[in-house]
């Protein structure tokens, strides 16, 4: 078999389009409640999904309302290497992102968690820290959703065995949340 743009497209279309909209508007709904509110969105993933993260915290603090620089308050916990290698060394790769929300998150806050298998033990511990914490949690997951998919308040699940695939379903929904947010810009007064 010969792997095709049309293929690849195919089967990133039929996995967004099979996927339940209803976690998706809730996501949307929680971050400009967020935003009207100052609280906090945090993001984390592994390999390509903490890559999304960096990328979709860049989205939210910039992206969605340029003209007057009212962006939600995000943050990409995989983007500091020396938090990272530090709490790595020290506390173990699976604190590295409960670790910092200890220190940065707030009840009331949001949390986003990007994984294709939803099994990676620093997202699940992340979510453990969400629940126990006052933190509403989201998780984007491919493949059956994991363990995350359990321990998420709102699992947004693509069931895509794709990595990539998987990967660009983060973006698009997180594309799609900005883009949403922006439109409401006008309803956010800070």
């Amino acid at each position: 078999m010969s792997l095709s743009f049309s293929d690849y497209s195919t089967r990133l279309s039929s996995a967004l389009v099979a996927a339940d909209p209803a976690n998706i508007n809730t996501l949307c709904d929680h971050l400009l409640a967020a935003w009207k509110d100052k609280r906090q969105l945090f993001l984390c993933g592994n390999g390509g999904s903490a890559g999304n993260a960096v990328h979709i915290a860049n989205d939210m603090i910039y992206g969605i309302d340029r003209k007057t620089g009212k962006g939600l308050r995000a943050h990409a916990l995989p983007a500091n290497t020396a938090i990272l290698t530090c709490l790595a060394n020290d506390e173990g790769y699976a604190e590295i992102f409960a670790k910092q929300l200890g220190v940065y998150a707030n009840a009331g806050d949001a949390l986003v968690v990007l994984s294709g298998s939803g099994n990676s033990p620093n997202i699940l511990r992340a979510l453990e820290y969400a629940k126990d914490n006052g933190l509403t949690s989201f998780a984007i997951l491919g493949y059956s959703g994991g363990k995350a998919k359990e321990l998420a308040d709102y699992p947004i699940h693509f069931a895509i065995d794709d990595m990539q695939v998987s990967e660009d379903s983060q973006l698009v929904v997180m594309h799609y949340a900005m883009q949403w947010l922006a439109e409401r810009a006008r309803e956010v007064t800070l």
